[in-house]
């Protein structure tokens, strides 16, 4: 058993790691799974988790919206970032759906410009450039013609 004050402790460790940098539930328990005892890791990250300061759905929210601003990747590439942060591969599907439209749009917009960057290639080159990162074909298709 642990006293409040561990707890308390344990939630400003976890606070300071996460307000430095949005982190998803499962960067915080590896960061802090062999200095926090288990069992008051599970309990802080819990109470952190009501109180919102951990939310894997809003860190999916955040993370697909910086992608979409800086960044041109597929919805595959998308998903394999999210997952690497360790979130919860429904958590992530389910946004997916629910947001297929806007992210089918980011997708062939993404693919148009880089095919632009890559217009110096052959079609066929670019087509298998887009191909491995992961693109739909539709998207592909539309962004070469």
């Amino acid at each position: 058993m642990y006293s409040i004050e561990d707890l308390d402790f344990a939630k400003n460790k976890i606070l300071k790691y996460i307000f430095y940098k949005k982190r998803t539930e499962n960067e915080v328990r590896l960061k802090f799974n062999k200095v926090i005892n288990q069992e008051l890791l599970d309990d802080a990250i819990e109470e952190l988790k009501e109180n919102g300061y951990i939310d894997d759905n809003k860190y999916i929210v955040r993370a697909i919206n910086e992608f979409m601003a800086l960044k041109n990747l597929s919805i595959k590439e998308i998903k394999y970032k999210l997952m690497t942060k360790g979130i919860n591969r429904n958590l992530i599907d389910d946004y997916i759906s629910n947001n297929k439209e806007t992210l089918v749009d980011y997708e062939l917009k993404s693919a148009k410009n880089i095919a632009i960057k890559k217009s110096n290639l052959e079609k066929e080159e670019i087509k298998n450039y887009l191909m491995k990162k992961g693109f739909a074909l539709d998207s592909i298709d539309e962004a070469i013609n």
